[in-house]
C-alpha cells in the first residue's frame, strides 16, 4: 500500500486495492464473531507504519459511499487514536490531507459521523494547538452563524470538546488574530442559551462551564449576562440541562463566591427545589453543592435559615433506591465464590518511617458515587460547620424513621441510621450525654433480618468506637463495649458478603481505639476471625487480613502467648503455603504477617525462616521476570517486591538481632542494594526502610557494600526538581543514612559533605516539603556531626540557625538525643561556629522537656556554660535577653 501520489495534499488519492483491505480490517474488527481479534489488531498496527494509512483512514471517514457509518465512525476513531502518536512527526503535506477532509464533516447530515469530527478535530488541537490551523476557527465561526442546524450542531458538538480536552488553547493569543478565539465564541455560546434545540442549549451551557475555573476576560466581565442565562436555563424541560446548571452554581460557589452573593438567597432556594428533581442525575449535582459550600468555609449563616427544609431532603435522598446494586447484591449468598472482576484494584503503601503527614482513609463502606452517599456527605460537613445546632431539626426526623415499622420501610429505617453515623463528628457534644442510649438501640440492629440494616449498624457503631473505649472506665460502659464486641464478631460471621465486610471494617475500627481492651477477650476474637478466615470468599479475606493485622498492632506483644499462636498460625501458614510466588492475593497476607512478626517480636522466630526465604524468592523472581518474564516464569508487578520488603522490615524489626542468622547465608544485601538503585520510587521508599531497619540491628551484613549503600542514599537527597515528587524516598534514605552513621562512625565519612550538601537546602528551604523528610534531616546531620565532628563542624555557621529551628520541631526521644551530641560535639571542635546562631541554639535546647540521659544533659550544660564563660562585656546577658521567658524558664535548669 503505497501513495499513489506524493507533493500536495490535494492530489493524493487512495489505491483501490489498499481502501478495499482496509475496510475489510475494519468490517472484521466490528464483527461481534470475530475471534481472532489480536491479529487483526496487529495487522492494522503494521498499516500504522505506512506513511499514508491515515489519509485513508480519513479518506474512509469522510467519503467512502456504500459502507456503513459505523466502518466509517471506526475508521475515524482509529485516525483519532493514531494521531496521539503520529501527529509531530506526519509530513505537513498529509496533515493538511486531513485536515481538509475532516473540516466538511463538522457540518455532515448524520450525527454520528459528525460528533466522529469533533472528537478527532479535539485530538488535533489538544496536540498542535489552534495557531497551525487558521481555517478551522474560520470554518467552526462559519457553521454557528449557518442557519443549517447540523453545521450548527457539529461547530459545537466540537468547540464543546476542544473546551474540555484543551480550554487554554482558545483562551489564548493567536499570532494573526485580533482576539483570542474565546473572546469572538464566547457571546455564540450565550446566545445559544436560547436555542428551542436542547442539544444546542446543552453543549452551549456545557462549554461555558468549562472556563468557570480558567476564568477569562470574556466570561468574567460578561458574568451578569451569564448568571442570566443560568437562571433562565435553571427551569430546564431537559434534565441534562437542569443538571449543567446546578455544575455551574457549584462550581462557582466553589472558585467565584464573591459573583455569586447578591443572588445567593436565589440559588439556594434553587438548588433546595432541584435537590428534589425526579432525575437523580440532576439531584446529585444539586446536593453537591451543599459540601462545596462548606468546604468552601463561606459563611455558614447564609444556610441557617435553609436547615430545616434541607435536612429532612437530605435524609429523605439517604434511603436507598430501588435499583441501587448495593440493594440488589445485599441478596447473594456469602457461600458463592467471588469473580475476578467483584475484587478491587488494592493498593499498597510503602513503609515510611517519621511522622506521617498523610489524610486519613476514607472511612465509606462502598464506592460507587450517587445520590445517596453525597447526601450523607453533605449531613457530614454540615454536622462539622454547624454542630449540635442541626440535632434539634435532624433527631426527631431520624427517631420518626427509625421507629417505623413494617418490612417495607427498611429503607428509611437504614437511612435512619447512615445518618446518626454521618453526624456521630460533628454533632459529638450534643449526642454524648445520650451515646449510651443511642448505642443501645444500635446493638439490636446487629440482628436486623434484612443485610443492609446489619451492615449500615457497623459502620455507624464503629463512627463511636473513640466514645464507647473511653466509656470503659465504669461498668455500664464495660458491659457496653462487651455487648458490641461481641454484637461486631457474631456480625464477622455472617452469611451476607456485604455485612461480612462492614462488620470487619468496623471491627478493624474499633481494634485501633481499644487496644489494650483487647487483651482480656483475645482468645474470642481469635476463634471468631480464624473462623471467618476459613469461610470467607477472596475479596472479604482481604478485610480479615487488616483486622488480624490491626489486631496484631494494637495488642502487641501480648499476642505472644502459645494458646493464642495455635488458633492464629496455622490456618495463615496454611494460606501461605497454598499461594503461589505470583499470586496477587498474597499481598495482604504480606502485609498481615508483617504486623504479626512486629507485635510477636522474636516468639515469630518459630516461623521466620520460610517467610524470611519466599520473601528472598519472590524479590529474585520479580528482579528477573523485570528483564525475562518467560524464564522468571511470572509477569513482573512491582507490588510483590515492595511487600517483600516490607515484610523482611517486620521481620527485622521483630526479630532484632536474631534476624542475623537468617541473613548471612542469604544474598539479601546484594539484592537490596539493586532494590536501592531501582526506578520504581515504591521500591525505593521500602528498600532504604529496610536498609535503615538492618543498620540498627546487623550493619555488620551491609559492610562489603557500605560506600555503595551510602553512595546511593545520598543520591536520593539530591535537591532535583524531582526531590517534591519523591519525598518518601528521600526521608527513607535520609533516615537509613542516619542509621548507619552511628552504627559504622568514621567510616561514613566518604559522603559526609555530599549528604551535608543535600541537607541543608533541605532545612534552610523547608516550605512545600513533608514535616518528617525536615525531621529525619535535622536529626542525621547531627548525627554525622556526632560522628565526623571534624568534617562537618567548619561549615557549621551555614547551616547552624536552619537546623536549630529544625531541632526545635522534634519530640523527646533517642533520636533527638543523637542529633544534640552533634551539636555538642561540633561546638567543640568549633566554638566560633555557632556565634551567630546562639539564640535560635538556646530555643533548640530550650525545646526538650527532659534530656533522659545524664551524659548528654551534663555536655549540652557544658557547651550553654562555656559561651556564658566566651561572652564578655555583657554580651552573654544581651543574647539572654532576647530569649521569650518560658524559653529562659526551661534553661534555668543548666543555671546559666
Amino acid at each position: 500500500m503505497v501513495s499513489s501520489g506524493g507533493g500536495e495534499a490535494s492530489t493524493w488519492r487512495p489505491q483501490e486495492e489498499g481502501l478495499r483491505e482496509i475496510c475489510v480490517l475494519l468490517e472484521q474488527q466490528m464483527a461481534p464473531s470475530s475471534d481472532d481479534k489480536s491479529q487483526i489488531y496487529q495487522k492494522l498496527q503494521q498499516y500504522s507504519q505506512f506513511p499514508d494509512f491515515n489519509n485513508y483512514l480519513a479518506f474512509i471517514f469522510a467519503r467512502v459511499e456504500g459502507k456503513s457509518i459505523e466502518i466509517r465512525q471506526a475508521a475515524g476513531l482509529l485516525l483519532k487514536n493514531n494521531l496521539r502518536n503520529a501527529l509531530k512527526t506526519m509530513p505537513p503535506a498529509n496533515q493538511q490531507y486531513l485536515k481538509s477532509e475532516l473540516l466538511p464533516c463538522i457540518g455532515a447530515v448524520d450525527r454520528q459521523i459528525r460528533s466522529t469530527a469533533g472528537t478527532i478535530i479535539s485530538t488535533f488541537v489538544q496536540i498542535g494547538g489552534v495557531a497551525g490551523w487558521p481555517e478551522l476557527l474560520h470554518a467552526l465561526m462559519k457553521c454557528l452563524d449557518s442557519n443549517d442546524v447540523n453545521h450548527i450542531e457539529g461547530a459545537m458538538d466540537a468547540l464543546s470538546k476542544i473546551c474540555e480536552d484543551a480550554p487554554q488553547v482558545l483562551d489564548s493569543d493567536i499570532p494573526g488574530l485580533s482576539e483570542r478565539p474565546i473572546d469572538v465564541f464566547f457571546p455564540r455560546f450565550l446566545q445559544l442559551f436560547q436555542s428551542p434545540n436542547i442539544t444546542l442549549r446543552k453543549l452551549s451551557l456545557g462549554s461555558v462551564n468549562q472556563y468557570i475555573m480558567l476564568m477569562p476576560t470574556v466570561l468574567y466581565s460578561s458574568m451578569d449576562k451569564y448568571l442570566q442565562g443560568l437562571f433562565v436555563l435553571s427551569n430546564d424541560t431537559a434534565p441534562e440541562v437542569r443538571k449543567l446548571v446546578c455544575s455551574a452554581f457549584v462550581q462557582l460557589v466553589e472558585v467565584r463566591s464573591a459573583v455569586l452573593e447578591p443572588h445567593l438567597r436565589n440559588v439556594i432556594e434553587y438548588i433546595l427545589i432541584v435537590n428534589k428533581d425526579p432525575d437523580d442525575e440532576v439531584a446529585l449535582e444539586a446536593c453537591e453543592f451543599w459540601s462545596t459550600y462548606c468546604e468552601a468555609e463561606l459563611p455558614p449563616e447564609n444556610l441557617r435559615e435553609f436547615l430545616p427544609r434541607l435536612i429532612p431532603v437530605l435524609l429523605s435522598n439517604m434511603a436507598y433506591a430501588d435499583d441501587d446494586e448495593s440493594v440488589l447484591e445485599a441478596e447473594e449468598d456469602g457461600s458463592l465464590p467471588d469473580r475476578d472482576q467483584d475484587l478491587k484494584p488494592r493498593f499498597h503503601s510503602s513503609r515510611f518511617h517519621g511522622s506521617e503527614d498523610a489524610e486519613d482513609e476514607d472511612d465509606d463502606i462502598v464506592n460507587v458515587w450517587n445520590l445517596r452517599k453525597c447526601s450523607a456527605a453533605a449531613l457530614d460537613f454540615l454536622s462539622n460547620v454547624f454542630g449540635d445546632d442541626i440535632l434539634p431539626t435532624l433527631m426527631p426526623v431520624v427517631q420518626t424513621k427509625l421507629s417505623t415499622g413494617g418490612d417495607e420501610a427498611w429503607k428509611d429505617r437504614e437511612a435512619a441510621v447512615l445518618a446518626l453515623g454521618a453526624i456521630g463528628e460533628g454533632c459529638i457534644n450534643g449526642l454524648y450525654p445520650h451515646l449510651s442510649e443511642i448505642i443501645s438501640f444500635l446493638i439490636p440492629l446487629l440482628d436486623d433480618k434484612f443485610p443492609l440494616i446489619r451492615s449500615i449498624s457497623c459502620w455507624t457503631i464503629s463512627r463511636f468506637s473513640k466514645y464507647i473505649v473511653q466509656g470503659t472506665a465504669h461498668q455500664e460502659g464495660h458491659d457496653q463495649f462487651d455487648k458490641i464486641l461481641i454484637g461486631l464478631l457474631r456480625r464477622i460471621l455472617d452469611d451476607n458478603k456485604r455485612v461480612q465486610e462492614a462488620a470487619c471494617s468496623a471491627f478493624a475500627t474499633l481494634e485501633e481505639e481499644a487496644a489494650g481492651e483487647l487483651v482480656s477477650r483475645l482468645d474470642i476474637i481469635l476463634r471468631h476471625l480464624m473462623c471467618a478466615f476459613g469461610k470467607y470468599q477472596r475479596r472479604n479475606l482481604r478485610i480479615v487480613y487488616d483486622a488480624i493485622g490491626t489486631l496484631a498492632d494494637a495488642v502487641g506483644g501480648e499476642l505472644n502467648q502459645p494458646q493464642y499462636l495455635e488458633i492464629l498460625m496455622p490456618p495463615l501458614i496454611a494460606k501461605w503455603q497454598q499461594l503461589s510466588n505470583s499470586d496477587k492475593d498474597l499481598f495482604p497476607l504480606l502485609e498481615c504477617f508483617t504486623s504479626i512478626a512486629q507485635a510477636l517480636g522474636t516468639g515469630f522466630s518459630h516461623f521466620a525462616q520460610p517467610v524470611f526465604q519466599r520473601c528472598i524468592d519472590i524479590i529474585q523472581t520479580q528482579q528477573l521476570a523485570k528483564v525475562d518474564p518467560v524464564s522468571a516464569g511470572a509477569q513482573y508487578d512491582k507490588e510483590f517486591i515492595v511487600c517483600s520488603l516490607d515484610l523482611l522490615s517486620g521481620l527485622t524489626e521483630g526479630l532484632g538481632a536474631g534476624i542475623e542468622s537468617l541473613i548471612s547465608p542469604s544474598n539479601l544485601r546484594d539484592m537490596l542494594l539493586q532494590c536501592c538503585m531501582d526506578d520504581a520510587y515504591d521500591i525505593r521508599q521500602s528498600a532504604f526502610a529496610l536498609l535503615g531497619d538492618l543498620a540498627r540491628v546487623c550493619p555488620v551484613h551491609l559492610h562489603s557494600r557500605l560506600s555503595e549503600f551510602l553512595d546511593v542514599a545520598a543520591k536520593q537527597l539530591q535537591n532535583t526538581p524531582k526531590l517534591k515528587e519523591t519525598l518518601s524516598v528521600a526521608n527513607n534514605a535520609c533516615w537509613a543514612i542516619g542509621e548507619l552513621a552511628i552504627k559504622v562512625h568514621k567510616e561514613v565519612s566518604p559522603v559526609v559533605l555530599s549528604v551535608i550538601s543535600c541537607l541543608v537546602p533541605i532545612l534552610q528551604h523547608p516550605e512545600d516539603l513533608n514535616k518528617s523528610l525536615i525531621e529525619n534531616s535535622a536529626i542525621t546531620l547531627g548525627r554525622l556531626a556526632w560522628v565526623c565532628p571534624e568534617l562537618v563542624s567548619p561549615h557549621m555557621e551555614h547551616f547552624m540557625q536552619s537546623w536549630c529551628i529544625a531541632l526545635s520541631m522534634i519530640r523527646d526521644d533517642i533520636e533527638k538525643e543523637d542529633a544534640f551530641r552533634g551539636l555538642c560535639a561540633m561546638v567543640r571542635a568549633n566554638p566560633s561556629g555557632a556565634l551567630h546562631s546562639l539564640v535560635f541554639m538556646c530555643k533548640a535546647i530550650a525545646s526538650w522537656h527532659q534530656i533522659r540521659s545524664q551524659d548528654l544533659h551534663n555536655e549540652v550544660s557544658q557547651v550553654l556554660h562555656g559561651y556564658k564563660q566566651m561572652l564578655k562585656n555583657g554580651a552573654w546577658e544581651q543574647c539572654m535577653s532576647a530569649l521569650e521567658p518560658p524559653v529562659k524558664e526551661r534553661l534555668s535548669k543548666y543555671q546559666v
